[in-house]
């Protein structure tokens, strides 16, 4: 029972925190938010406050936001789909940016609290350490895209929902529980950032295809990039899955 809500709080308060980018972002840029909802499946509770419907939902595995105009073309003031091509990127860059310094505040944090504890140091120093801590690691992280992309880290390297599942189901107290948190959250923020749609960093990488070429993609044309981004997408997790449970 503790093990599954350790999971579900991960999981889901990490999306959610990547949500509430997305949202905090869209209203600063006066992007109508047609829903902010808490969680999936049926609707526990729901009330809406000016432009927005706020919701409650059953499954508490993070949550969403519908922009006015990002699923499909509107004309109505306030869409998505008429904002300038750097507001739109802000907000589908947002979730990620969130995830990202939401998990080197808590490194540092953590890198800091335990050098004071350990070394019995200044908090002057502690927090420098951390600080230290924190850019060593974002380094390593980034050398690891790196080596991806080199074709330098193999499937054994890779690690889906069920191997993260396991991972924190094997914490052994508060801090280990939130030192994996924080570095899932900044491997979230990094890979959604990953120039693949339907992952936010692809959605970007198709506006500044549009600002390049000073026009709109034809909805046909991006519905099928789409489309071959969700399947290749989905395949490569299912493979990274199923390589996870033969590992258990």
């Amino acid at each position: 029972m503790i093990i599954g809500l350790k999971i579900i709080f991960l999981l889901g308060f990490l999306i959610l925190i990547h949500e509430s980018g997305h949202y905090i972002v869209a209203k600063i840029c006066k992007i109508t938010v047609n829903e902010f909802a808490l969680g999936f499946g049926p609707k526990l509770l729901s009330k809406t406050i000016g432009e927005t419907t706020y919701e409650l939902r059953l499954v508490p595995l993070g949550g969403f936001v519908r922009l006015e105009g990002e699923e499909e073309h509107s004309e109505k003031e306030g869409s998505f789909n008429k904002a300038s091509i750097p507001k739109r990127i802000a907000i589908l860059s947002a979730g990620a940016i969130v995830n990202i310094f939401f998990g080197l505040i808590m490194y540092v944090i953590l890198m800091t609290v335990r050098y004071k504890i350990t070394v019995d140091d200044t908090f002057l120093r502690a927090i420098g350490f951390g600080i230290q801590a924190g850019k060593e690691l974002l380094v390593d992280m980034l050398m690891g895209i790196y080596q991806l992309i080199k074709g330098g880290i193999t499937l054994n390297d890779m690690t889906g929902p069920v191997g993260i599942s396991s991972m924190v189901s094997k914490t052994n107290g508060l801090e280990e529980f939130l030192y994996l948190l924080s570095i899932i959250s900044i491997s979230l923020g990094i890979t959604n950032l990953f120039p693949i749609v339907p992952l936010d960093g692809g959605k970007i990488l198709l506006l500044i295809i549009e600002a390049i070429r000073k026009k709109e993609l034809k909805e046909e044309t991006e519905l099928r990039i789409q489309s071959v981004g969700f399947v290749l997408l989905i395949a490569f997790s299912l493979i990274v899955t199923i390589h996870d449970i033969s590992r258990l």
